[in-house]
C-alpha cells in the first residue's frame, strides 16, 4: 500500500512542467522515472502515522512535522517548492496558509490506516494543517483520503464520485478529453485534485488510470501520484509495476513501506 502513489510520482516525474505527451501512449518507465518530493513526503507522513497511532491530535501533528523535516533533510534535493523548502529548514515550522497540492500528494497513508471515514478525514486534515492550513489545502487532503478509503472498502465509482461531490463540492462533471487540451502546470489543490480523481474515475484498470493522468499534463508527478493512490485502493497494483517501483526506492523508504504493509496485514 502507498505503492500506487509512489508509482504515480515516478511515472509522472519525467512529464512535469507541461512536458506531458498529452496522450496515453508513452513509455511507463525510463531512466527518468524516479521518486520526487511527493514520495519523500508520502513516506514521512506514513512513518509518523505508524509511530503515533492513538496519539492526541496535537501530538500527531507534532510527529508529522518532525517526520517531514527529518525526511526532508535526508533527501534535500527531491524538488520541493520554495516556501515548503523554507518550512523544512525552520527551527519552529508553522503552517503558512498554502492551498498547494502537496497536502493531497502526501496523504495516502491516512486513506489506508483507519477503520472509519470520519477518522480518515480527521487524520487527513491533521496531516495537511501543519503546512497547508488554507481551506482548499485541507479539502484536497481530505478528498484524496476519502476517495482512497471508499475505494478500498468496496464502494463503486459512482458512489465515490457522488460522495466527493457532495462532501467537497468539486466539479467532477468534465471528461478527461474536455480537461486535457487547455490543462497546464498548476500546483493548487483545487486545480489538481479534481483532475486526478477524474482520471481515476475514467481509468479502466491501474495502468489505464496512470496513463490517463499523465496524458492530462499539468503538475504531472503530483496529479498522477494522487490518481495512483486511489487506483491502487480500487484495483491493486500489478506485480510487475510494484517490482519496478521497489527497485527504484532506497532501503530506508522500503523499511517504512514494509512496516506499513505489516500494519495493514499484508
Amino acid at each position: 500500500m502507498m505503492i500506487g502513489a509512489i508509482l504515480g510520482d515516478m511515472i509522472g516525474a519525467p512529464y512535469e512542467f507541461d512536458r506531458s505527451p498529452k496522450t496515453k501512449d508513452f513509455p511507463m518507465f525510463s531512466d527518468q522515472s524516479r521518486f520526487t518530493d511527493d514520495t519523500v513526503m508520502t513516506i514521512a507522513v506514513a512513518e509518523a502515522l505508524l509511530d503515533n497511532r492513538g496519539a492526541s491530535d496535537d501530538d500527531l501533528k507534532a510527529a508529522v512535522v518532525q517526520s517531514m523535516q527529518k525526511w526532508g533533510h535526508r533527501y534535500p534535493h527531491a524538488g520541493y517548492g520554495g516556501r515548503f523548502s523554507g518550512w523544512l529548514r525552520a527551527k519552529d515550522p508553522q503552517p503558512y496558509g498554502s492551498y498547494g497540492n502537496g497536502s493531497a500528494m502526501r496523504v495516502s497513508a491516512a486513506g489506508w490506516l483507519y477503520d472509519t471515514l470520519e477518522k480518515t478525514r480527521r487524520i487527513a486534515r491533521l496531516t495537511a494543517e501543519v503546512t497547508h492550513n488554507h481551506p482548499e489545502g485541507v479539502k484536497g487532503a481530505e478528498a484524496t483520503a476519502t476517495a482512497i478509503y471508499l475505494a478500498r472498502t468496496g464502494h463503486g465509482k459512482d458512489e465515490i464520485r457522488d460522495t466527493i461531490v457532495a462532501a467537497f463540492g468539486y466539479d467532477l462533471s468534465r471528461t478527461c478529453d474536455e480537461i486535457r487540451p487547455a490543462y497546464h502546470h498548476v500546483e493548487t489543490c483545487q486545480e489538481t485534485v479534481p483532475e486526478a480523481i477524474t482520471a481515476f474515475l475514467e481509468g479502466t484498470d491501474f495502468e489505464d488510470v496512470i496513463r490517463t493522468a499523465v496524458s492530462l499534463g499539468g503538475d504531472c508527478d503530483t496529479l498522477t501520484c494522487i490518481a495512483g493512490s486511489i487506483a491502487e485502493a480500487f484495483y491493486s497494483v500489478p506485480a510487475l509495476f510494484e517490482a519496478e517501483c521497489k527497485a527504484r526506492l532506497p532501503e530506508d523508504m522500503m523499511e517504512v513501506l514494509n512496516r506499513f504493509d505489516e500494519a495493514r496485514g499484508r
